[in-house]
């Protein structure tokens, strides 16, 4: 499964976000902490404040700020607000009608359904102490 750029610069938004619940980031220090297009990325957010998982206020001190449910919001969830991740491919390849074809893409349907599951069982929360547990084990350089 490959993820669109909407939503990967998404995931690293809502993830960058709840990581600091108590501030309101702007999306240009979100998109240039992850080196991505300020422009794309204010698409992005625009989508997920209509879908109601981050906020915006205006104005000095203003910025975006993750309001869903950290233990209940998923990596699917938001995965989805971008595209439409259940659906397979429709259009059929060379090769797709033959018994190994048609036997790959059975394949490949699985392996897409065990992507979707993996999405869908880690909770923004737990991604992010993951994220901390990894960090710690990461060496720091010295100065």
């Amino acid at each position: 499964m490959k993820l669109n750029k909407a939503t990967r610069f998404a995931l690293f938004a809502v993830l960058e976000l709840a990581n600091s619940p108590e501030r309101h980031l702007s999306a240009t220090e979100i998109a240039n902490k992850y080196e991505i297009s300020v422009h794309h990325l204010v698409k992005v957010l625009h989508s997920l404040v209509r879908s109601r998982l981050v906020t915006s206020v205006r104005g000095a001190g203003g910025g975006y700020r993750f309001i869903g449910n950290k233990k209940r919001t998923t990596l699917l969830d938001i995965a989805e607000v971008f595209e439409d991740i259940r659906q397979p491919p429709v259009i059929p390849e060379e090769g797709d009608d033959t018994e190994i074809g048609i036997a790959l893409s059975q394949i490949m349907l699985e392996i897409d359904d065990i992507a979707i599951a993996t999405l869908n069982s880690i909770s923004i929360d737990t991604f992010l102490k993951t994220m901390h547990y990894y960090q710690e084990d990461i060496p720091q350089p010295t100065i």
